[in-house]
C-alpha cells in the first residue's frame, strides 16, 4: 500500500492523504480508499490495464447517462502502463454491498418489487446506449463462449472427473448450436453485475450505487441479468425477468451464462497465478 500512495503522490501532490485503508474484495484490482471518501483502483496484472483503460473511457462516456451513481474517474494515471502505476481514482459512492442475505430479509413484495425496478431500470440504461455514444470493439457473444469453452477444455479439464467434463461439454454445445445463440444482438453490458458491484440503502431501500465496471463493453444483455441470478436466486430474478422487455425470450441464455460464472473464476486462478480464485472456482467441478 505505501507504494501505491507514493504513486499517487508522485501523480498527484497537491492531494493530502491523511489516511488510507486497503479494501481486498477485487479479483482484479488492488482498491485503497483514502482519507475515506476517495476510491483508488490498481491492476493486480498486466491484462488488467487494458481492462482499466476501457473501462474509465466508458465511465466518461456514459456518465450523464444514467440515473443512478457510477463512479466517475476524475484521477488517472496511465503514463506508465506497468502494473503499481496505473490507477483510476474516484469519489466513494456511498452504501453497502446488496448481499443475497440483505434481500432475503426483506419480507415487504413491494420493498422487493421496488428494489428490483431500480435494478432492471439501470440494466436498460446501459442497454440502451447508442453505439455512436461510444465507440467500442463489435464482439461476437458466440464466439466468446466458444473461446472460453476451449479454454476450459484445455486449461481446467485435467482437474476435472471425467462425469463432470462431460457434463460441461454437453451444456456449451447445447447452447452453441442452438437458436437462442445465433445472431445475437449486442449492446453496452455492464460485464459483472453481481452483489459486490450493487450498492444500496438499507434504511430507505433505494439502490445508491454501480461499481466496478471492469467488464463492460459490448455483449449480450442476457449476461447482466445473469448475475442477478447468480447473486439473487430464482425468485428475486424472476421478478427482474418480468420488469424486463422480452425477459422471457433471453431466459434461457441467462441460466446458460450463469452456469459458466465459477468455470471462469477457477479459469481466472489458472491464467493469472490466483490460487484462492482457482480454488473458490473448481470446488464444485473436482
Amino acid at each position: 500500500m505505501e507504494k501505491y500512495i507514493e504513486c499517487i503522490n508522485q501523480v498527484y501532490p497537491s492531494l493530502s492523504i491523511k489516511d488510507c485503508q486497503l479494501n481486498d474484495i477485487g479479483q482484479n484490482n488492488d482498491v485503497i480508499i483514502v482519507n475515506g471518501s476517495i476510491v483508488f483502483r490498481f491492476p493486480k496484472y498486466p491484462m488488467g490495464i487494458d481492462s482499466l483503460k476501457r473501462e474509465t473511457e466508458i465511465l466518461e462516456a456514459i456518465q450523464n447517462t444514467i440515473s443512478i451513481p457510477i463512479p466517475n474517474p476524475i484521477y488517472q494515471s496511465f503514463q506508465k502502463w506497468e502494473v503499481g502505476k496505473v490507477f483510476v481514482g474516484y469519489e466513494l459512492i456511498k452504501g453497502s454491498p446488496l448481499w443475497k442475505a440483505s434481500i432475503g430479509r426483506i419480507k415487504n413484495e413491494e420493498v422487493l418489487k421496488s428494489l428490483a425496478s431500480q435494478l432492471v431500470n439501470f440494466l436498460l440504461e446501459i442497454h440502451s446506449i447508442s453505439k455512436n455514444k461510444l465507440q467500442l470493439e463489435e464482439t461476437d457473444p458466440r464466439e466468446q463462449m466458444v473461446t472460453l469453452y476451449q479454454k476450459i477444455q484445455n486449461k481446467l479439464y485435467p482437474f476435472m472427473r471425467a462425469e463432470i467434463q462431460r457434463q460441461i461439454s454437453y451444456s456449451f454445445e447445447t447452447f452453441l448450436n442452438s437458436e437462442a445463440c445465433a445472431n445475437l444482438n449486442t449492446t453496452l453490458v455492464h460485464g459483472d453485475f453481481g452483489a459486490t458491484n450493487i450498492l444500496w440503502e438499507p434504511t430507505t431501500y433505494t439502490i445508491s450505487g454501480i461499481i466496478d465496471f471492469g467488464g463492460s463493453g459490448r455483449g449480450d444483455q442476457a449476461y447482466d441479468l445473469a448475475g442477478i441470478l447468480s447473486s439473487y436466486g430464482e425468485d428475486f430474478f424472476n421478478m427482474c425477468l418480468d420488469l424486463y422487455p422480452n425477459g422471457a425470450e433471453i431466459a434461457e441464455r441467462v441460466r446458460f451464462y450463469r452456469s459458466t460464472f465459477a468455470l471462469q473464476e477457477a479459469l481466472h486462478g489458472v491464467e493469472n497465478n490466483d490460487v484462492k480464485a482457482f480454488e473458490n472456482g473448481i470446488k464444485a467441478y473436482r
